[in-house]
């Protein structure tokens, strides 16, 4: 009888934890914010950055930012006429990540858009944070981020070089053949990391994926590099 009290009970503190839980939740679905949550995961951004980097109006962009601010996703400061977000803190990023590993294992569709298109491009195991630490203080590797230059500065592994992904054909001589190259980008999702493995690879290059990316680098208490 307790039991059924409690559930029935619109008052009772588990339902209204539930409830605002619930709000997190159906914040998280729609697809233009989880790629808004991407962008802010590389660092502070304005209104008309986030609208130009994702396609949307920048009302539209506004729009769903102030919908994931109200869930307590992302916090916002104004400048003159201008509104920069970021992340509320790194537990979106673990909340982003857990969606992602239950709906590789539990969802046909995101299995074969994996493999069809992410393992196409590369099937190796990508390097993890830890692995790539060892090889950076050792100087045996090249770290390579091919996130566009706004990003990069923004922040960017220690000694890490960056080449865009639009620019990676025109720059390879940039880079030593005889050296292992580790290429990072947005996160374990970014496209810009598989194309410049794949791309680089049918060139003769050593070169591994990192694991994830800037973001859960940057999580993990590792170095960053911020351009002043």
């Amino acid at each position: 009888m307790k039991y059924e009290t409690e559930a029935m009970s619109s008052q009772s503190p588990k339902h209204a934890l539930f409830a605002q839980f619930a709000l997190v939740a159906k914040t998280l679905g729609h697809a233009h914010r989880l790629e808004l949550l991407e962008q802010l995961a590389q660092g502070e951004r304005s209104v008309e950055a986030l609208a130009q980097k994702t396609g949307l109006s920048i009302a539209n962009a506004s729009q769903h930012l102030q919908r994931m601010r109200r869930a307590g996703m992302v916090t916002a400061r104004r400048d003159r006429k201008f509104v920069y977000y970021r992340l509320a803190d790194d537990a979106v990023l673990d909340l982003l990540a857990a969606l992602g590993r239950l709906a590789e294992r539990n969802m046909a569709e995101v299995e074969r858009l994996m493999r069809d298109y992410f393992h196409d491009r590369d099937a190796m195991e990508a390097i993890s944070r830890e692995g790539l630490l060892r090889r950076m203080r050792a100087g045996t590797v090249t770290v390579l981020d091919v996130r566009p230059e706004d990003e990069f500065a923004l922040g960017h592994l220690p000694g890490a070089m960056n080449i865009p992904l639009r620019a990676l054909e025109a720059r390879l001589a940039e880079l030593d053949p005889s050296r292992e190259i580790v290429a990072y980008c947005r996160g374990p999702y970014c496209v810009l990391s598989y194309e410049a493995v794949a791309a680089l690879r049918a060139r003769g290059f050593k070169v591994r994926r990192l694991q994830d990316g800037l973001p859960e680098w940057r999580a993990a208490g590792l170095p960053i590099v911020a351009r002043q």
